[in-house]
């Protein structure tokens, strides 16, 4: 019971910290590099599979991406970028806060549901992997948008 307490709280703390970072970005101009490199960062929690308290089948990897992916699109629908003195940002959304918390309250009640039947590493390893499909595909529409605008910008100073 300790580890379910403290990894929602740690979960808590981290989207509290990621809408401050969000709000924060959005005040300088986004970049491909501020767009890729949290996911490659995130990459390195993959190393919990290295031990076999974390590791789950490959059914639950397979339902724990593409519940990331189904979630990932309410954050790619609130990510929007805007063309400001010939510099690329990311606009703030006020529903990104909502649908942050909506999202995580969601996780969280699924991660008591789900750890009541299987054992915490596991649940860990399902989690991270949801997270993480949510972050690479939430990332490649970014990726993907800021493209479309930096060509945007390219033809229109041609």
């Amino acid at each position: 019971m300790f580890w379910v307490v403290a990894s929602t709280v740690i979960a808590v703390f981290m989207a509290i910290t990621m809408m401050f970072i969000r709000l924060k970005a959005s005040k300088k101009p986004a970049s491909i590099k501020k767009i890729i490199l949290p996911p490659i960062f995130m990459s390195t929690g993959a190393l919990m599979f290295l031990f076999p308290e974390f590791q789950v089948k490959w059914i639950q990897v397979l339902e724990a991406i593409s519940v990331g992916i189904i979630f990932s699109i309410f954050l790619i629908k609130t990510s929007k970028f805007q063309i400001q003195n010939r510099d690329i940002y990311l606009v703030p959304s006020k529903s990104f806060v909502i649908i942050l918390f909506s999202l995580l309250v969601v996780r969280i009640v699924a991660k008591l549901i789900i750890g009541g039947s299987i054992s915490f590493g596991e649940t860990s390893g399902m989690f991270f992997l949801l997270a993480f499909g949510m972050i690479i595909s939430w990332r490649i529409a970014m990726l993907y948008k800021f493209i479309q605008l930096e060509k945007q910008l390219k033809e229109s100073s041609t």
